[in-house]
């Protein structure tokens, strides 16, 4: 009887301990509500495709209301939204990926949300000052060794190799790597039961 007892007394203490943890996350979430996910893969702007999948898990609890709606460690489905490969002198590489669904005490919940990722800055600007630079630095070597027919010359060579130049550093995809933190913002409100 006594172990009965001693028994009842071990899980009466394990229950009360884990009340806290088996409340139910429930609420609504309104449109603009932050929700922050750890990428599980590296996703490149390079051999991705738009529909893609990847998985994530949410990073901090997301509450409303004062009660926790989301909590943290729930599973988060996410796709490639919009990419682009890094091409030569005036294509920057682009990835951008959204945020589809959570999953919440093993019940899939769809979401809208903003987009997270990049685009590479601007670079054909960059890389035509380069070839323009290349080629007014050339011209005024050229100018230098043999006045104006050499100015020409110089001026196309310098073009040459800041193009060379250009294409060979212009080149550079978005990476995301594995265990980043992105952030989504819900652009609907999201219910969770």
């Amino acid at each position: 009887m006594r172990h009965i007892r001693k028994g009842a007394a071990a899980i009466a203490a394990t229950l009360i301990l884990l009340l806290p943890l088996m409340a139910r996350a429930e609420g609504t979430l309104p449109a603009g509500t932050v929700i922050s996910v750890v990428i599980d893969q590296a996703v490149s702007s390079k051999t991705a495709k738009v529909g893609q999948k990847a998985t994530g898990t949410v990073s901090q609890d997301v509450a409303a209301g004062g009660k926790v709606v989301i909590p943290k460690g729930s599973t988060a489905q996410l796709s490639v939204i919009s990419v682009q490969k890094s091409g030569r002198l005036s294509t920057p590489a682009k990835l951008w990926l959204g945020l589809r669904s959570v999953n919440v005490h093993g019940r899939t919940y769809s979401v809208v949300t903003s987009a997270a990722g990049h685009t590479m800055g601007g670079k054909a600007k960059r890389d035509t000052v380069f070839i323009g630079g290349g080629a007014g630095l050339g011209a005024a070597i050229g100018g230098l060794a043999g006045g104006g027919k050499g100015a020409a010359i110089g001026a196309l060579a310098g073009a040459g190799a800041g193009t060379a130049g250009a294409a060979a550093t212009g080149k550079k995809d978005v990476e995301i790597p594995a265990e980043a933190r992105l952030e989504f913002r819900t652009k609907a409100p999201v219910t969770i039961k």
